[in-house]
């Protein structure tokens, strides 16, 4: 029996490594080429410099490609061995079928394990020194205050939350700026379906022209209450010069730890402000480490259900199955960030979904 498992496991191991090379190459270069081809050509960014950001950006990059390598060796294995049909001769020989298929499941617990403190360790320490080492290069915005799904505490009177940033375009999308009150007090809210910027050098200032939207406006008999007040067009100057630290940048969330995450979460609450981007945050690491076990309780299954060697299959198969996951992903966590549904229950509906159906396809093969 112990035969049979290295056997198994060493079938597994070989296309898993080659794959995740592979596609920690190919996303790392083809995702950024443009960036990179305009650090070097543009900006004349030394090539010693290019290197240390493709470094700082590579584990970040090893928390999606893993779950994938996963999937595709695991796929690659079984479906070679069911098409040669060792699996029917080992079952045949009486070896029970899950036994064999339990160190798989062992290995995808392990490397979920281990991506869950990667990904709270590493990751979050490489995305924040890739960040610093862009600023270091002198590759940095005038505005890049206006960072979106970020919360941007460094003004003075208020903490904003921007969906999504066209720097080209100078647009804001889905913006939210809070304004606490202290506590004990309501947070004044300011809420915008789109915006724009303009950036006054001369004043070290930024105006925000912010538009379709509601805002909370003190009560004349109450100051401490607000009624909301509907507006097409809202104006708005903010002050870049306590936004801005010549020697500082500052954490978006996917730069912290889990621990860092729900400390700022807690300081956020006590301002009455939603910290659900915080929490999807720490709830995508989590997932996403153990989308591993998860890829290995679908693969195996399908691999011997289909039953095909050719290599071309496999990997189609697994793009099928991200095509499946990943946009579901996404939704989710677009879903937790507007706080339609708990991101701690959302973010984990991919998981919990296709787990279900890998464990169930598991069950019904090593029962027949």
């Amino acid at each position: 029996m112990r035969i049979l498992r290295n056997y198994f496991l060493k079938e597994f191991i070989g296309p898993l490594f080659l794959t995740l090379g592979v596609l920690t190459f190919v996303m790392a270069l083809l995702g950024n080429l443009n960036r990179i081809a305009d650090l070097v050509i543009n900006k004349g960014v030394s090539i010693l410099s290019v290197l240390k950001i493709f470094m700082f950006m590579t584990p970040y990059i090893v928390t999606y490609a893993l779950p994938i390598s996963i999937l595709i060796g695991i796929l690659i294995c079984m479906g070679r061995l069911a098409s040669d049909n060792e699996i029917i001769a080992i079952r045949a020989s009486g070896v029970n079928l899950f036994s064999l298929i339990l160190p798989y499941i062992i290995v995808g617990l392990v490397f979920s394990l281990a991506l869950v403190l990667f990904n709270d360790r590493a990751a979050s320490y490489a995305h924040f020194a890739y960040r610093k080492t862009l600023k270091e290069v002198g590759v940095k915005n005038p505005t890049a205050a206006f960072e979106e799904g970020v919360f941007i505490n460094s003004f003075q009177k208020y903490v904003l939350f921007i969906y999504k940033v066209d720097q080209k375009k100078n647009k804001l999308y889905n913006v939210r700026i809070y304004e606490p009150q202290g506590e004990d007090k309501p947070t004044r809210i300011i809420v915008a379906k789109s915006g724009e910027f303009i950036t006054m050098p001369k004043e070290n200032s930024v105006k925000l022209k912010l538009m379709n939207g509601t805002s909370d406006e003190p009560d004349p008999e109450n100051p401490t209450n607000f009624y909301k007040l509907n507006f097409k067009t809202y104006f708005m100057n903010l002050n870049l010069a306590q936004s801005q630290d010549a020697d500082k940048i500052g954490k978006k969330p996917k730069d912290m730890t889990i621990q860092e995450l729900r400390n700022e979460a807690a300081r956020l609450r006590k301002d009455n402000i939603d910290p659900a981007p915080l929490i999807v945050e720490i709830n995508e690491k989590l997932t996403l480490a153990f989308s591993c076990l998860v890829f290995v309780l679908l693969g195996v299954p399908l691999a011997m259900i289909t039953r095909r060697r050719e290599k071309s299959i496999n990997i189609g198969i697994a793009i099928l199955i991200m095509i499946v996951y990943y946009p579901m992903f996404i939704g989710c966590e677009a879903l937790g960030i507007e706080g339609f549904i708990s991101p701690a229950i959302i973010m984990w509906t991919p998981n919990l979904l296709l787990g279900s159906i890998g464990a169930f396809l598991t069950y019904k093969l090593c029962a027949s």
